[in-house]
């Protein structure tokens, strides 16, 4: 049975005025019709509260949503501070203050993507995201910045309340001086045992993204990390990411039992996102299919998967790998030059993107959901659209 959200008599007595009048409970040992039982039988209907919520379902399906949605995600919101679970991923040159503080505006909570940013423009980056929302807004840090330890004495000198770790398992060092700062710890979980792991170092909150999610990615879909790592997880709140592009799959991952979920893609060609128009309009035109993964010519060279829109540049890697790998067999260049060479082809090619909008031979990250962004507006109604169908989702399921 679904398992239901918890309502007090008075709850249930203030609800039941607003039934139809001459609906009739079943399986109650005595005749009854809203809103007309007596005070005397209210303490009696507590053994059949199963029932009562059933009636509640059946004829009030969308305030039983609502209350399902907030049962659903109040470990989320409570641990994020914020009205709704949803997550803004942090995307290099496009989560900045403006972005961020709209995302919080709208009742999420944005992410500042620090990317390779140096420690004094992380700060005034912090403090302008301050200026434009009171509300709250985390900091996700590259764990392989060479001034990590720099950027996190930004954060909590900043008082920044929470703290993505990203790019790689974080050291112990690492957490724990966030953590002394009075920072709540996010690291990102590609396995179950690495979740259990990372729990054990001191984070407060997990991010699980499949394989489906924009920019670098893992090996293992969302759906199937939903599947290994949520049923074994209890100790902190995890948030799911990789391909979420509308409130069906949001209903769908906190059922599963996620404490909310975590997007990017989707929030790209927000108004208050400052990334070029051609960048946001290579999204909107874009399909699921069109945003693949960087390819690996030779296993000799390992390339990271970087999943981002087809475009020139994706096909001139694939031959600039076959050139270098060339001149490696040739002994024109030693293995470890041949890595920097591929290593370094993608050297800028974000910024040109996403700022100066060269979406020709720049780097278009996004997720698979990309072809579920249709328009560029603002991100109060990207929130509210995606909260609508998350509501509809469980509306539908309350009926069933």
């Amino acid at each position: 049975m679904l398992n239901l959200p918890k309502l007090d008599l008075e709850d249930i007595r203030t609800r039941a005025k607003s039934l139809p009048r001459q609906i009739n409970l079943p399986k109650l040992p005595f005749d009854i019709r809203w809103p007309e039982l007596p005070d005397a039988h209210w303490p009696q209907l507590q053994e059949f509260m199963p029932t009562l919520l059933h009636v509640l379902r059946r004829f009030m399906p969308e305030e039983y949503a609502q209350r399902r949605l907030d049962e659903l995600w109040s470990r989320g919101t409570a641990f994020l501070g914020s009205k709704y679970a949803i997550l803004g991923g942090a995307m290099t040159w496009v989560s900045e203050a403006n972005l961020v503080a709209a995302i919080s505006g709208a009742g999420g909570f944005g992410v500042l993507a620090s990317g390779s940013m140096p420690p004094e423009i992380l700060r005034a980056e912090i403090q302008k995201t301050r200026e434009k929302t009171a509300q709250p807004f985390g900091v996700n840090l590259i764990t392989m910045h060479p001034k990590l330890s720099e950027l996190i004495a930004v954060c909590g000198e900043e008082k920044i309340s929470h703290v993505v770790l990203a790019g790689g398992l974080p050291a112990m060092a690492s957490i724990k001086k966030l953590k002394d700062y009075g920072c709540k710890v996010i690291a990102f979980a590609p396995a179950l045992v690495l979740a259990k792991k990372l729990i054990k170092s001191g984070v407060d909150a997990l991010v699980i993204e499949g394989h489906e999610a924009g920019g670098h990615i893992g090996p293992v879909s969302t759906s199937v990390l939903a599947q290994e790592i949520l049923p074994y997880v209890k100790e902190v709140p995890v948030f799911v990411a990789g391909g979420i592009g509308r409130g069906e799959a949001i209903a769908q991952y906190l059922e599963m039992g996620a404490s909310g979920v975590q997007l990017g893609t989707r929030f790209v060609c927000a108004t208050e996102c400052i990334a070029h128009p051609k960048f946001k309009n290579a999204f909107i035109k874009a399909e699921a299919r069109d945003a693949t993964p960087s390819i690996q010519i030779d296993p000799r060279f390992p390339v990271i998967p970087v999943r981002g829109v087809q475009n020139n540049g994706t096909k001139k890697f694939a031959d600039a790998q076959r050139t270098v790998i060339k001149k490696y067999d040739s002994g024109e260049l030693d293995m470890k030059a041949a890595q920097l060479e591929i290593e370094h082809f993608w050297a800028g090619a974000l910024r040109r993107a996403v700022v100066d909008g060269d979406v020709e031979t720049g780097s278009v990250m996004a997720g698979q959901s990309v072809g579920m962004v249709k328009k560029i507006e603002p991100c109060a109604d990207i929130i509210a659209e995606l909260l609508t169908q998350t509501l509809a989702t469980l509306a539908l399921q309350a009926k069933a």
